[in-house]
């Protein structure tokens, strides 16, 4: 009897031994599996507490698993625990100075925290192993410029924009710099049109001449711009008086707000205005509607969308104008592509279109008659930086239009713009 105890005693054992190695076997995860289950709660289900602990148990198999230890540092620096945060990622930089994934993670920490200066030593010490890393470069221009040192700023941003083209953030800090540091910009202009010979004479023997004045100021709500224009068309002179608003309305919606007045609808309308919402969509896109009034001797209503694309180094942008008519709706179509070199103001443009546009002031005039003549158009620009303050813009553009019904010629209009800002 007591063998037969014994024996069920030792199978009992046997069997109750299999089971744990079972379970055991079945939670023996590794490191990388842990680390892979951390990263899953975090980010699939925002549970930070079971990110916290899965990294934990990860770093107990692997103590030193920098990546692991990184994501740790990370987590406890989204859930505001600054000191187990700085306790992680120093731990990394102790042992692997300059490492880059843990030196722009704690860069960050300390940004976040408003601690310019500790991060930017942290950010110095990563370029010093890492000088070529985007991530780095884009985060020691955002110190500099919060710590209102501009021209280091810049001096960071144009050689991020210069080493990496297809960053856009870089391209977009750059412009962020240029308004926080020179919120002032004057500009001139000169446009010039040329009419061959296949126009009448009064055209043709007359090129037409615009000259503008700029003035534009950055505010807090957007830029402000005030512009005098002067025009030479149709052997009459005029003079224009603009004012031109771009105030930030929401994070992702901006206006464009227009006036303007002439005393000569020879020249320019006696009375402009416009009005677009831009708003930024998911990936890079921005999308615009809006309205421009012109009034000649009478009242034009044109009806404007647009669609615009971000793609590495290029902008795209489809632009239409509806006129709505008596009997029907004329419409105008453009293609521009820009090309950028660096900043955003360093760029090659492409353009080609059929119809006319209510924002070109060579175009204003074909709005006089009831019958919208035909044109098709292809320009080429280019518009560059120089030290910092300093912009020049050369454009060129080709039309064959229509200047009376059925009755077309070709006309060649160039622009130089040279901009100086303060």
């Amino acid at each position: 009897m007591t063998r037969i105890i014994t024996i069920i005693i030792t199978l009992f054992l046997v069997v109750l031994q299999g089971a744990s190695q079972k379970v055991h076997a079945q939670t023996d995860y590794t490191s990388d599996e842990l680390f892979q289950l951390a990263r899953q709660a975090a980010f699939d289900d925002d549970d930070y507490p079971k990110a916290i602990s899965l990294s934990k148990q990860a770093l107990e198999i692997s103590p030193d698993y920098s990546d692991i230890r990184i994501f740790l540092g990370r987590i406890y620096t989204w859930t505001d625990r600054v000191e187990e945060a700085r306790e992680a990622l120093n731990y990394v930089l102790e042992r692997y100075p300059g490492y880059e994934d843990a030196s722009m993670a704690i860069t960050d920490l300390e940004y976040w925290n408003d601690n310019n200066q500790k991060a930017l030593e942290y950010c110095n010490s990563g370029l010093e192993e890492n000088p070529d890393s985007e991530g780095l470069l884009l985060k020691k221009a955002k110190i500099l410029n919060n710590m209102k040192r501009f021209d280091e700023a810049y001096q960071v941003a144009e050689f991020l924009t210069e080493r990496h083209p297809n960053n856009q953030d870089a391209r977009s800090l750059l412009r962020t710099i240029r308004y926080d540091s020179a919120v002032n910009k004057v500009s001139v202009s000169h446009d010039y049109s040329w009419f061959d010979q296949q126009y009448p004479d009064h055209l043709h023997k007359s090129p037409w001449h615009i000259v503008g004045v700029d003035y534009s100021r950055y505010t807090k709500i957007g830029s402000v711009i005030g512009r005098v224009n002067w025009g030479d068309r149709f052997g009459n002179s005029a003079f224009q008086y603009e004012m031109d608003a771009y105030p930030h309305l929401a994070k992702n919606i901006m206006a464009y707000m227009n006036v303007g007045l002439s005393d000569n609808s020879a020249v320019f309308p006696r009375f402009r205005a416009g009005l677009s919402l831009y708003f930024s969509l998911p990936k890079s896109f921005e999308a615009e509607a809006g309205t421009r009034f012109l009034h000649f001797s009478g009242d034009t209503w044109i009806y404007v969308a647009s669609i615009s694309k971000y793609y590495k180094s290029f902008w795209f942008n489809l632009k239409t104008y509806l006129v709505p008519g008596s009997q029907d709706i004329s419409h105008s179509y453009t293609m521009t592509t820009r090309y950028y070199l660096g900043g955003a103001d360093d760029y090659w443009k492409f353009s080609v279109g059929y119809g006319l546009s209510p924002d070109d002031a060579f175009s204003e005039q074909n709005y006089l008659s009831d019958y919208r003549l035909k044109s098709a158009h292809i320009g080429l620009g280019f518009r560059k930086s120089i030290k910092r303050f300093n912009v020049i813009g050369l454009s060129a553009s080709f039309i064959n239009q229509e200047y009376e019904k059925d009755q077309k010629g070709n006309q060649l209009n160039t622009s130089v713009t040279y901009i100086r800002k303060f």
